[in-house]
Protein backbone atom coordinates (compact mmCIF):
# COMPACT_ATOMS: atom_id res chain seq x y z
CA UNK A 1 0.00 0.00 0.00
CA UNK A 2 1.15 3.50 -0.85
CA UNK A 3 2.12 5.72 2.11
CA UNK A 4 2.25 9.46 1.61
CA UNK A 5 3.76 11.07 4.70
CA UNK A 6 1.98 14.43 4.43
CA UNK A 7 -1.40 12.77 3.85
CA UNK A 8 -0.86 10.31 6.73
CA UNK A 9 0.15 13.17 9.04
CA UNK A 10 -3.09 15.00 8.19
CA UNK A 11 -5.17 11.84 8.77
CA UNK A 12 -3.40 11.34 12.10
CA UNK A 13 -4.21 14.90 13.25
CA UNK A 14 -7.87 14.62 12.22
CA UNK A 15 -8.17 11.25 14.02
CA UNK A 16 -7.06 12.92 17.27
CA UNK A 17 -10.26 14.97 17.31
CA UNK A 18 -13.10 13.63 19.51
CA UNK A 19 -15.49 11.29 17.71
CA UNK A 20 -13.29 11.04 14.61
CA UNK A 21 -12.04 7.55 13.74
CA UNK A 22 -9.45 6.68 11.11
CA UNK A 23 -12.02 6.22 8.31
CA UNK A 24 -13.64 9.59 8.94
CA UNK A 25 -10.21 11.22 9.30
CA UNK A 26 -9.21 9.79 5.91
CA UNK A 27 -12.42 11.13 4.32
CA UNK A 28 -11.76 14.58 5.83
CA UNK A 29 -8.16 14.61 4.57
CA UNK A 30 -9.36 13.62 1.07
CA UNK A 31 -12.00 16.36 1.21
CA UNK A 32 -9.34 18.93 2.12
CA UNK A 33 -7.30 17.76 -0.89
CA UNK A 34 -10.29 18.42 -3.17
CA UNK A 35 -11.03 21.87 -1.71
CA UNK A 36 -9.93 25.06 -3.44
CA UNK A 37 -6.75 26.56 -1.97
CA UNK A 38 -8.56 29.70 -0.73
CA UNK A 39 -11.10 27.55 1.14
CA UNK A 40 -8.33 25.53 2.80
CA UNK A 41 -6.63 28.78 3.76
CA UNK A 42 -9.88 30.13 5.22
CA UNK A 43 -10.38 26.90 7.22
CA UNK A 44 -6.80 27.01 8.49
CA UNK A 45 -7.10 30.71 9.42
CA UNK A 46 -10.39 30.16 11.29
CA UNK A 47 -8.81 27.37 13.36
CA UNK A 48 -5.78 29.54 14.19
CA UNK A 49 -7.98 32.51 15.11
CA UNK A 50 -10.22 30.32 17.25
CA UNK A 51 -7.18 29.32 19.29
CA UNK A 52 -5.71 32.84 19.43
CA UNK A 53 -8.82 34.96 19.99
CA UNK A 54 -11.07 32.87 22.21
CA UNK A 55 -10.73 31.77 25.80
CA UNK A 56 -12.86 30.45 28.62
CA UNK A 57 -14.93 32.95 30.62
CA UNK A 58 -13.31 33.72 33.98
CA UNK A 59 -16.73 33.66 35.66
CA UNK A 60 -18.56 30.64 34.25
CA UNK A 61 -16.07 28.75 32.07
CA UNK A 62 -18.02 29.09 28.78
CA UNK A 63 -16.30 30.06 25.53
CA UNK A 64 -15.64 33.78 25.29
CA UNK A 65 -13.81 36.40 23.25
CA UNK A 66 -13.07 38.50 26.33
CA UNK A 67 -12.56 38.09 30.06
CA UNK A 68 -16.32 37.52 30.48
CA UNK A 69 -18.66 35.76 28.03
CA UNK A 70 -21.72 37.45 26.55
CA UNK A 71 -24.03 35.77 29.08
CA UNK A 72 -22.07 36.75 32.20
CA UNK A 73 -21.57 40.34 30.98
CA UNK A 74 -25.23 40.83 30.01
CA UNK A 75 -27.21 43.06 32.41
CA UNK A 76 -30.44 41.33 31.34
CA UNK A 77 -29.42 37.86 32.57
CA UNK A 78 -30.55 36.64 36.01
CA UNK A 79 -27.45 36.14 38.13
CA UNK A 80 -29.49 34.39 40.84
CA UNK A 81 -30.23 31.35 38.62
CA UNK A 82 -27.27 29.18 37.59
CA UNK A 83 -27.45 26.29 35.13
CA UNK A 84 -24.61 23.82 35.73
CA UNK A 85 -23.31 21.97 32.66
CA UNK A 86 -20.46 19.52 32.10
CA UNK A 87 -18.73 21.19 29.15
CA UNK A 88 -18.65 24.60 27.46
CA UNK A 89 -20.32 23.11 24.35
CA UNK A 90 -23.45 22.35 26.43
CA UNK A 91 -24.04 26.10 26.89
CA UNK A 92 -24.62 26.43 23.12
CA UNK A 93 -27.36 23.79 23.10
CA UNK A 94 -29.29 25.31 26.00
CA UNK A 95 -28.82 28.86 24.67
CA UNK A 96 -30.18 27.73 21.31
CA UNK A 97 -33.62 27.16 22.89
CA UNK A 98 -33.79 30.90 23.67
CA UNK A 99 -35.73 30.12 26.84
CA UNK A 100 -33.14 30.29 29.63
CA UNK A 101 -32.54 33.72 31.18
CA UNK A 102 -30.03 32.84 33.88
CA UNK A 103 -26.28 32.27 33.80
CA UNK A 104 -24.12 29.15 33.47
CA UNK A 105 -21.42 27.29 35.32
CA UNK A 106 -19.18 24.89 33.38
CA UNK A 107 -17.70 22.07 35.47
CA UNK A 108 -15.14 21.00 32.87
CA UNK A 109 -16.32 17.39 32.79
CA UNK A 110 -18.09 14.93 35.07
CA UNK A 111 -17.11 12.66 37.93
CA UNK A 112 -15.85 9.47 36.34
CA UNK A 113 -13.84 7.17 38.64
CA UNK A 114 -13.05 4.77 35.78
CA UNK A 115 -11.40 7.63 33.88
CA UNK A 116 -9.64 8.92 36.99
CA UNK A 117 -11.79 12.06 37.22
CA UNK A 118 -12.77 12.91 40.77
CA UNK A 119 -14.40 16.02 42.29
CA UNK A 120 -10.97 17.65 42.66
CA UNK A 121 -10.50 17.78 38.88
CA UNK A 122 -13.76 19.68 38.28
CA UNK A 123 -14.88 23.25 39.06
CA UNK A 124 -17.13 22.61 42.07
CA UNK A 125 -15.28 25.18 44.23
CA UNK A 126 -16.14 27.95 41.76
CA UNK A 127 -19.80 26.94 41.88
CA UNK A 128 -19.95 27.07 45.68
CA UNK A 129 -18.22 30.48 45.67
CA UNK A 130 -20.70 31.88 43.14
CA UNK A 131 -23.67 30.61 45.17
CA UNK A 132 -22.20 32.21 48.32
CA UNK A 133 -21.42 35.63 46.86
CA UNK A 134 -24.25 36.17 44.34
CA UNK A 135 -27.34 35.40 46.42
CA UNK A 136 -28.28 32.55 44.10
CA UNK A 137 -31.88 31.33 44.44
CA UNK A 138 -31.79 28.32 42.11
CA UNK A 139 -29.17 25.97 40.69
CA UNK A 140 -30.32 23.91 37.71
CA UNK A 141 -28.24 20.78 37.15
CA UNK A 142 -27.97 20.00 33.44
CA UNK A 143 -25.49 17.14 33.48
CA UNK A 144 -25.93 14.38 30.91
CA UNK A 145 -28.36 11.62 31.94
CA UNK A 146 -25.77 8.83 32.00
CA UNK A 147 -24.24 7.08 35.03
CA UNK A 148 -21.38 9.58 35.49
CA UNK A 149 -23.69 12.55 34.87
CA UNK A 150 -26.10 11.29 37.52
CA UNK A 151 -23.22 10.75 39.98
CA UNK A 152 -22.09 14.32 39.32
CA UNK A 153 -25.63 15.64 39.82
CA UNK A 154 -25.94 13.86 43.17
CA UNK A 155 -22.57 15.26 44.26
CA UNK A 156 -23.70 18.81 43.39
CA UNK A 157 -26.90 18.25 45.36
CA UNK A 158 -24.84 17.19 48.40
CA UNK A 159 -22.39 20.11 48.33
CA UNK A 160 -25.20 22.65 47.95
CA UNK A 161 -27.39 21.22 50.73
CA UNK A 162 -25.80 23.60 53.26
CA UNK A 163 -27.34 26.66 51.55
CA UNK A 164 -30.65 27.35 53.24
CA UNK A 165 -33.42 28.40 50.87
CA UNK A 166 -31.45 27.44 47.76
CA UNK A 167 -33.56 25.52 45.26
CA UNK A 168 -31.57 22.76 43.50
CA UNK A 169 -33.29 21.29 40.44
CA UNK A 170 -32.33 18.88 37.68
CA UNK A 171 -33.39 18.77 34.04
CA UNK A 172 -36.47 16.59 33.68
CA UNK A 173 -36.74 13.54 31.49
CA UNK A 174 -37.03 14.25 27.85
CA UNK A 175 -33.36 13.65 27.26
CA UNK A 176 -33.04 9.86 27.14
CA UNK A 177 -30.82 8.02 29.63
CA UNK A 178 -27.45 7.25 28.08
CA UNK A 179 -27.76 10.15 25.62
CA UNK A 180 -26.11 13.57 25.65
CA UNK A 181 -27.49 17.12 25.53
CA UNK A 182 -25.59 17.89 22.32
CA UNK A 183 -27.54 15.18 20.44
CA UNK A 184 -30.98 16.31 21.64
CA UNK A 185 -33.17 18.57 19.53
CA UNK A 186 -34.27 22.01 20.78
CA UNK A 187 -37.77 20.89 21.80
CA UNK A 188 -36.40 18.00 23.88
CA UNK A 189 -33.95 20.33 25.66
CA UNK A 190 -36.71 22.91 26.18
CA UNK A 191 -39.09 20.34 27.67
CA UNK A 192 -36.35 19.02 29.93
CA UNK A 193 -35.57 22.57 31.07
CA UNK A 194 -39.25 23.41 31.72
CA UNK A 195 -39.88 20.12 33.57
CA UNK A 196 -36.85 20.26 35.87
CA UNK A 197 -37.40 18.81 39.33
CA UNK A 198 -36.04 19.49 42.78
CA UNK A 199 -33.39 17.10 44.14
Amino acid sequence: MQHIKVFEACVHEFSRLPGIGRKTATRLALHVLKMKSENVERLSKSISELKEKTRFCSECGAISEGELCGVCSSPSRRKDVICVVEEAKDVFFIEHTGQFGGVYHVLGGKISPLDGVGPGELNFTGLVERVEKNGVKEVIIATNPDADGETTAMYIGRILKKFEGLKVTKLASGIPIGSHIEFADEITVLRALEGRREL
